[in-house]
């Protein structure tokens, strides 16, 4: 009876923020879960006792078949053990398959094949978004917004950032949740919340582009790792009063006879698109390459000598 009162309320909501009745015909209720991690020194999923900056509880999502979820890692890191919950209330133990500290996502594997959410393409700037997670331990809950910005890297969280900001309120515990665009589809993974001095909610919160999600679970799951290929270059801010004519990243550094220098880049040009992706940020550059696994390859747009040209540029295996 409880679950059918919480699916009935998520249906409300979800109608509510616009999101069309499949949504929830699409049993994305279903493909989210409950994490409860057992930390040393506390007990399994309770508050009591905990700093407020710890996270009671967390939330996954199902990324494959085969009972493969991502969450977030700092839910789980600590972890000696840890159980999921189903949206129907069943628990079940999950197993830790691999962690990436540079994206700050995880994937845990348990014995209960799950729906796979749908996949969407990135979401438009100002489109409608919904969140779905644990918040609080207080399970599955829906809050809904707008997409408040794409493609943000640099913000502080970890070494590699692809985040779609939102103002749908966020709260720990909803790490590891789900971020659905208007058609129910899954499109990021909750990640973080930007605050000044406590954990409460500003409006400013992080999910982990698709993108990045499937790029990282899918090595965790197939290798147990994540590979990440050196592009062989760095790059550095234009000067403010270059910024008036040009828009892009200088080239600081090729490295010798590395995939930049094999592609034709040279040190003074003014990269202004990685794979498709405006250069408008040092992180921001290298999150599009990092995006892209060893042996694949990508376009590289940029000024040379008030030229623009195109590289293929193909990252080292």
């Amino acid at each position: 009876m409880a679950g059918s009162v919480r699916a009935a309320s998520i249906l409300l909501v979800l109608l509510l923020a616009g999101l069309p009745a499949r949504a929830f015909e699409a049993k994305i209720l279903d493909s989210v879960v409950s994490v409860l991690p057992l930390w040393p020194g506390y007990e399994e999923g309770h508050m009591q006792g905990k700093a407020p900056t710890d996270e009671p509880e967390g939330t996954a999502v199902a990324i494959r078949a085969g009972g493969y979820l991502a969450t977030a890692l700092h839910i789980v890191d600590k972890a000696e053990a840890i159980t999921v919950r189903l949206a129907d209330g069943r628990m079940r133990p999950a197993e830790l398959v691999g962690r990436d500290r540079a994206t700050d996502l995880a994937v845990l594997k348990i014995a209960h094949d799950l729906p796979v959410p749908p996949f969407g393409p990135e979401p438009a700037l100002g489109a409608p978004v919904c969140t779905l997670g644990n918040p609080l331990g207080l399970d599955l809950s829906v809050t809904c917004g707008v997409v408040s910005g794409l493609r943000r890297s640099g913000v502080g969280f970890n070494p590699i950032e692809d985040f779609i900001q939102t103002d749908a309120v966020v709260n720990p515990g909803a790490s590891g949740g789900a971020l659905l665009d208007g058609q129910g589809r899954l499109v990021g993974l909750l990640s973080a919340i930007f605050t000044k001095e406590s954990d409460a909610d500003i409006g400013v919160n992080f999910a982990v582009s698709l993108a990045m999600v499937r790029r990282v679970a899918g090595d965790l799951i197939e290798l147990g790792r994540v590979r990440w290929a050196a592009p062989g270059f760095a790059l550095i801010e234009l000067r403010r009063s270059e910024r008036q004519a040009l828009v892009g990243m200088r080239v600081l550094d090729v490295e010798p006879d590395g995939a930049a220098e094999r592609a034709g880049l040279q040190v003074g040009d003014i990269v202004t698109a990685v794979a498709g992706r405006p250069a408008r940020s040092v992180e921001g550059a290298m999150a599009s390459v990092y995006l892209h696994r060893p042996g694949e390859s990508l376009t590289i747009e940029l000024m040379r000598d008030g030229t623009p040209r195109t590289l293929a540029l193909t990252l080292p295996r």
